[in-house]
């Protein structure tokens, strides 16, 4: 039988929060994201490492893949024992015990989740918005962060789109509509 932890939250101004990385990788258009999404996790694993020593919180946010009885660490299971660039990644970015996860069903990982609710409760004040895609879910990710009031840095080596171009593109939309700190991630820096 498992302990249900009673623990307090501890406070986390800057939380990490990574947007679709645990993905099968099988849908129009993956081929063409796969080699950006891996090198993306690369960066993210080792931003990561660096934001947990210290004290920066985690928090996966995946599709629910339309499976409302999904649970995270089954598709985080499945996809780790795939084949290729969706197991490596998935291997490269495993959760940890005190990391957070939360199955989205749509694009945003505020929509219809309790993102808000944990954010508050860790009294967070900058997102660092890391993910798969840049033109997509972590577009809209940015943007509700945003609108909640939330300082969003977004590094550039740690997202990931079907082309640099989209990337691109979805990099200078958010850095000029959403005032979103888009430097790569070596020069993140936390006010935890």
């Amino acid at each position: 039988m498992s302990k249900i932890r009673t623990d307090a939250l501890q406070p986390s101004k800057t939380v990490l929060l990574l947007v679709d990385f645990v993905n099968p990788l099988s849908f129009d258009g993956a081929a063409e994201l796969a080699p950006s999404a891996l090198e993306a996790a690369r960066q993210t694993a080792n931003l990561r490492r660096r934001l947990a020593a210290e004290g920066v919180r985690t928090i996966y946010a995946n599709d629910n893949y339309g499976q409302w009885t999904s649970d995270f660490k089954a598709l985080w299971r499945h996809c780790r024992a795939k084949p290729g660039i969706a197991g490596k990644i998935a291997r490269l970015i495993a959760p940890r015990r005190d990391d957070f996860a939360l199955l989205k069903p749509r694009h945003s990982a505020f929509y219809a989740t309790p993102l808000d609710l944990l954010l508050e409760q860790l009294r967070c004040k900058r997102l660092i918005v890391t993910g798969i895609a840049a033109d997509n879910c972590v577009l809209f990710s940015a943007m509700d962060a945003y609108l909640r009031g939330y300082s969003v840095w977004i590094p550039v080596d740690c997202v990931a789109a079907e082309s640099a171009d989209a990337r691109g593109r979805a990099l200078e939309q958010m850095a000029r509509v959403l005032k979103a700190d888009i430097r790569p991630s070596e020069a993140v820096r936390t006010r935890r």
